[in-house]
């Protein structure tokens, strides 16, 4: 008897669920084709490596001459001996790429969401919260005190029902991701701007797959949809298309002034490696100086999209480099992407409880990187092994 026993129960049940899924090793790094450990070369369509820039020479310049002159470690958390100056650089670099008074980063953005949303929710509060929202913000909910309202996905008339009902609340704050994780579909924000303005609410969007991708040089959809000054609260992360580690808030001066004081996330975490910093730095003047780069990740991804909809694959609301292929049952959808990867094609199964029991899929990413051969490649393997398992 180690001690173990329940947890042990509760991993064989995953397994007799078929939602079990060991880690998947590489040997080299993110890259659109990568070598499974043991040697093979396998397509990789999982990652959130948008553009590419985990690899960029600018960037990997940028982190080698951070660390030479600041070493590899911050040294303490922010509000004691961590900040440093590229640290700061990097909070107005963001601020102005965004179009803010202000940015706050954090060590990810499952972090940013929890210091946030534990900062600015009290037990005076109400937060209405998309039922699709990513697990980050659902937790970070969890963290606070404040009252809470699920709406129906993207169902403004809900939305606004809710509002109608919480006028009492000391605050309201309306919190949606940008794109959808596991759907990769945009939310509705001018809807939700203008009621929120309408009764009275703050707005949270999280861009963590916007930005990078939606708006002018992958400013987000706060820019896709030109609502500057109109969103309270945009979060961003600094490790998918921006090819590094970190999340962030763009927001008021007075927000980001009460959340260093007060956003546990940021008060007892160590600093980004200064490396790291510097990365992201360089990271936004790739961005607007290579507009290309996004430019390649639409024409890819409406492609691929359009080729995986005429093999009469299930692709549900993709409107973005997200692209789902709708499988149902979760056993089903581990094994579908099993195939894929013995096949030469990493698509990752996604599976209960990240999305619905009967809504099992694999979740396919397009990047910048993709060539056009890559995705015939990989629509063709998906071709035979989707008419394997019936899907097509």
């Amino acid at each position: 008897m180690n001690g173990f026993e329940v947890i042990a129960a509760q991993l064989q049940s995953l397994k007799d669920e078929g939602r079990f899924r060991p880690l998947t090793v590489w040997e080299d790094g993110s890259d659109a084709w990568m070598t499974l450990q043991g040697g093979k070369r396998v397509l990789q369509m999982s990652s959130n490596n948008y553009l590419g820039l985990t690899h960029h020479p600018k960037l990997k310049q940028a982190a080698l001459e951070a660390t030479e002159k600041y070493g590899v470690g911050a040294g303490s958390v922010r509000t004691i001996t961590g900040t440093l100056a590229i640290h700061d650089e990097l909070e107005q670099k963001l601020a102005a790429f965004k179009g803010t008074e202000a940015a706050l980063v954090f060590q990810s953005g499952f972090t940013t969401n929890q210091g946030v949303l534990g900062t600015i929710l009290g037990a005076d509060d109400v937060v209405i919260s998309d039922e699709l929202n990513h697990a980050s913000i659902i937790d970070g909910i969890r963290l606070t005190k404040a009252n809470r309202r699920i709406f129906a996905h993207k169902d403004m008339n809900q939305l606004e029902a809710v509002l109608k009902e919480c006028g009492s609340f000391r605050q309201k704050v309306v919190v949606t991701d940008g794109v959808f994780s596991m759907d990769g579909d945009i939310a509705p924000l001018p809807a939700i701007v203008e009621l929120a303005e309408r009764y009275g609410a703050l707005v949270y969007v999280d861009d963590a797959h916007a930005s990078g991708v939606l708006g002018k040089y992958g400013k987000g959809s706060t820019d896709h949809f030109g609502l500057h000054g109109r969103v309270h609260f945009q979060i961003g992360t600094l490790s998918k298309a921006i090819g590094a580690v970190g999340g962030y808030v763009a927001t008021a001066q007075v927000a980001k002034e009460y959340m260093i004081n007060s956003a546990r996330a940021f008060l007892f975490s160590t600093a980004l490696p200064p490396s790291v910093a510097a990365t992201c730095i360089a990271a936004i003047d790739v961005l607007k100086g290579e507009p290309d780069l996004t430019e390649r990740l639409w024409s890819n991804a409406n492609g691929f999209r359009t080729k995986l909809q005429q093999l009469g694959f299930d692709t549900g609301d993709s409107e973005t480099p997200i692209i789902p292929i709708i499988v149902g049952e979760s056993a089903r959808a581990i094994a579908f992407s099993k195939r894929l990867l013995e096949e030469g094609v990493c698509a990752q199964g996604i599976v209960y409880p990240t999305v619905a029991l009967d809504k099992g899929r694999v979740r396919l990413i397009v990047t910048a990187q993709h060539t056009e051969e890559d995705l015939t490649f990989a629509a063709d393997v998906l071709e035979r092994v989707g008419r394997e398992f019936g899907l097509i």
